[in-house]
């Protein structure tokens, strides 16, 4: 860090609202944030004592830009945008945790139930819930399919299917259906998951009724059933205190040993449905990084009627980027929820500290042995793994660790053509991903570990020297014992550097070599069943998948269909497309193709 530089850049950041963004040696962005006032907040980070965490960020600040905006609100949209497009390493990013899964119903002309959970991707579209595990939510799913027979299928087809027939589906691929009817539906359904439920449940009760009087005791049986399942969907086995005033989001946070910690209960019509439980580090300020996640979160999830937060909490800012009411209460029903949410959190987030503070220890402490034995700084590794079968589908994966964690967005595949020699796999690979990142200018690794011992250390180092980078990148391979464990590290010099088998140095190896392992063999899975499912119709011009499909459906299979006449053919493809498959069926020696994309000098290396 230049000191100097720093140092007058501060003094020239004016007193306004804004997004200020850290930046590492590599220009790269480490951390971003906002704040009321530029020039204090900003200051702060350089002047005073910090937790151990703060102090570690700032140590790895080389510059920093800022971007003023007329408001603490624009300052907040701006921060959001900015982490979610740099995703810098030092923010809490809280978006990475599992979603839960909703009920989601589309807005199409004939819209279908199902259960989802990603919500961007149709915004469009209504959800409800959460759902406590998939369990629940595929139980609610099936019952709501058998009282409302919204479209099953999706893709529309041109007959109707089973579900028609047991009346779980109006059957709009074959029958003109009136929207009218697919909007009152709608309109049932939604009063159906805000609680109303009498109606359905009287119609039903009526129907198994009839059923019993006509004898028919299996149908009565079914509508018992049904029955059963609102009770379980709709009842109130986990209420803490029925509430009419609608459903609601209870959060709070507190921060403790440089860590933050989010609890959150989400209530729907007074049953507590989830919660939620956050701990990341702290680099900032632990209210504004709880406004921060508040904002992420309601980006991905549907809002609830009202959100109830901390009484304490200035809530003027995140007020104006929500469209949610916000509660803060002193007494009653929600700070009862407030209140056992802080309970919750005080109780299972201290526990929790301990662990996550010794992973991190060991993790940090694993990355100082490396580069110890390395005899040099080893905090950005590329491992490198290779797969195949016989030579053929030969694939590398490409793995990247930073601080001891992985960075997946810089994972890289590879489609190879070396066969089955793991030397000169090694030697395309390493030679394909640093001569993209040379002529690209991107970042290089600390160190490059091999799984092979001296071979490939070798065969990386040859290919580093001819590229000029063998003084920047340091070359240690995985050695391992009789039992395929990894016990041991070897240098360039062939000196192997034993590892205790109970360091956080060990644990870590091992899991960074599963992971590349695991990488790799997925990417050679994929390809070998994409080459089997590939057929000689891929190759035909004129026959795209639509096409393909429907010839594959009118004819049953690839001898039906070699066995038809061109006459036949033509009636469902056009006649020059239908000339193409008849011609490619009737080769000599016709067979699958195995789909074999070509390789190009530049290749990027992306993962598909």
């Amino acid at each position: 860090m230049n000191k100097e530089y720093i140092k007058a850049k501060l003094l020239e950041l004016p007193h306004k609202p804004g997004s200020y963004q850290m930046k590492d040696k590599y220009g790269t962005i480490i951390y971003v944030g906002k704040a009321k006032d530029l020039h204090n907040r900003v200051n702060s980070y350089f002047t005073g004592a910090h937790n151990f965490k703060t102090t570690k960020l700032v140590e790895n600040i080389e510059d920093f830009d800022f971007i003023v905006t007329a408001s603490e609100k624009e300052a907040l949209v701006l921060e959001i945008n900015l982490i979610k497009k740099n995703r810098p390493k030092y923010n809490i990013q809280f978006m990475d945790d599992s979603s839960y899964p909703y009920i989601k119903l589309t807005r199409e002309e004939y819209p279908r139930l199902m259960i989802a959970r990603d919500l961007k991707k149709d915004r469009k579209a209504r959800y409800f819930g959460p759902f406590p595990d998939a369990g629940a939510a595929s139980v609610t799913l099936k019952l709501l399919q058998q009282l409302y027979p919204f479209r099953r299928c999706s893709r529309m087809k041109d007959k109707v299917c089973l579900y028609y027939h047991m009346g779980q589906c109006l059957g709009p691929c074959e029958y003109k259906i009136d929207k009218k009817i697919y909007e009152d539906m709608t309109d049932r359904f939604i009063r159906f998951m805000n609680g109303d439920t009498k109606n359905v449940e009287d119609e039903l009760k009526q129907k198994m009724t009839a059923a019993s009087e006509k004898l028919e005791f299996e149908k009565a049986q079914e509508y018992k059933l049904m029955l059963d399942s609102i009770a379980s969907v709709v009842g109130d086995k986990q209420n803490i205190e029925k509430d009419n005033r609608g459903d609601m989001d209870v959060f709070t946070w507190y921060a403790e040993k440089g860590y933050l910690a989010i609890a959150g209960m989400l209530v729907r019509r007074g049953t507590i449905l989830n919660k939620e439980y956050r701990l990341k580090p702290l680099y900032g300020d632990a209210e504004e990084e709880f406004i921060s996640f508040l904002v992420q979160y309601y980006q991905d999830h549907p809002a609830a009627r009202e959100l109830v937060l901390p009484p304490k909490m200035d809530i003027e800012t995140i007020s104006q980027v929500l469209d949610i009411p916000i509660f803060q209460p002193q007494k009653g029903y929600r700070m009862r929820l407030m209140e056992m949410a802080e309970g919750n959190a005080k109780t299972q987030l201290d526990l929790k500290f301990k662990v996550v503070e010794r992973q991190d220890e060991m993790t940090e402490e694993a990355v100082k042995q490396l580069s110890d034995l390395a005899g040099r700084d080893m905090r950005r590794v590329e491992l490198f793994d290779n797969s195949h079968i016989s030579g053929t589908f030969t694939v590398a994966s490409c793995v990247v660790y930073e601080d001891g964690k992985p960075d997946k967005s810089s994972y890289r595949l590879y489609k190879l053509h070396t066969g089955n020699s793991d030397v000169d796999s090694m030697k395309e690979v390493v030679y394909r991903r640093y001569f993209r990142l040379l002529k690209d200018g991107g970042r290089m690794p600390d160190g490059i570990l091999v799984d092979g011992g001296w071979t490939q250390i070798e065969a990386a180092e040859e290919i580093l020297t001819s590229l000029g980078l063998q003084d920047q990148i340091k070359v240690m391979g995985l050695v391992k014992n009789d039992k395929h464990s990894t016990n041991a590290l070897m240098d360039t010099d062939g000196n192997e550097l034993n590892i205790d088998k109970n360091s956080g140095l060990f644990f870590l190896l091992t899991r960074m070599q599963d992971e590349v392992h695991r990488v790799a063999i997925t990417y050679h899975r994929k390809l070998r069943a994409k080459a089997q499912t590939k057929s000689v119709l891929d190759e035909v011009e004129g026959i795209g998948p639509k096409r393909k499909r429907l010839l594959l459906r009118e004819f049953r299979n690839f001898t039906n269909l070699k066995n038809a006449s061109l006459e036949e053919i033509e009636k469902f493809v056009p006649k020059e497309a239908a000339r193409n498959v008849y011609e490619a069926l009737h080769q000599e020696n016709t067979a699958e193709k195995e789909e074999m994309e070509p390789l190009f000098e530049e290749d990027t290396g992306e993962i598909r």
